[in-house]
């Protein structure tokens, strides 16, 4: 998130941090979190998928670590960066609402970029990286945990016993820190993958629900259908006719 202008405060478990622009906020996934802003607010909002980084929140990388915590980075205008990372973000925007040829590629490589200058700020002790506890520690970790094995289906207790905590202990910190079970955390994940792979893949619907573990194309439709209300088939139609839209 980028913050431009205007005020406000992020919320991560009960504390609260002031935003005061320019100023970006990351947030790693599974983090339960909140926002409060004043009416003038300004900015931009991104989303990424996991998939779609490089370095995902939890790698051994430099910019994994950093991206597995939150952190709220002031853009100070003196620090040498500062210029060009808001330089990329106002490409970034500019990119996002005008329909130019490579504009995918665009955008890709724009917040690629933003993240590292903003990582690299972070670094220099510019930033305030947001206290976790240790519940948010573990989602962090359960997070990569599912990463690693969510093609395979293992159940909950799978991940409880990895975390070193009993299945009826992980369902609570999963549902205090994002309101959902276990288990949805690991469906989620399914049918984010299976989505990226029916826009930006050419397998068949069959070929993608064995990837993904799923022996029995019938149940991976069903499966599908039931956290998205469509079948697979129909919603890459769909989302392939919105893309070509946008």
């Amino acid at each position: 998130m980028y913050i431009q202008g205007g005020s406000g405060d992020a919320i991560f478990g009960e504390k609260n941090h002031a935003i005061r622009p320019p100023a970006i906020i990351t947030v790693p996934p599974g983090l339960n979190h909140g926002f409060r802003f004043s009416r003038d607010i300004d900015g931009l909002v991104i989303t990424l998928l996991r998939s779609h980084l490089s370095h995902p929140p939890g790698d051994r990388s430099q910019l994994g670590e950093w991206l597995a915590a939150p952190h709220l980075t002031p853009l100070d205008p003196d620090h040498a960066e500062t210029a060009y990372v808001m330089q990329t973000l106002r490409r970034l925007g500019d990119e996002f609402e005008n329909r130019r040829s490579g504009r995918n590629e665009a955008l890709a490589a724009y917040v690629a970029l933003a993240l590292r200058l903003t990582a690299r700020i972070s670094h220099e002790g510019n930033a305030h990286e947001l206290p976790a506890n240790e519940n948010e520690r573990r989602m962090e970790m359960l997070s990569e945990l599912i990463q690693q094995h969510f093609r395979s289906h293992k159940p909950a207790s799978f991940y409880a016993r990895e975390l070193g905590v009993s299945p009826t202990h992980l369902t609570r910190i999963v549902r205090s820190m994002t309101g959902n079970t276990p288990h949805e955390l690991i469906a989620g994940k399914l049918v984010e993958e299976a989505k990226r792979q029916l826009v930006f893949t050419l397998g068949s619907v069959q070929e993608i629900g064995f990837r993904l573990g799923f022996a029995d194309p019938a149940y991976f439709s069903r499966f599908f259908f039931k956290y998205t209300g469509e079948t697979p088939r129909v919603w890459r139609m769909k989302e392939k006719v919105r893309l070509e839209r946008a």
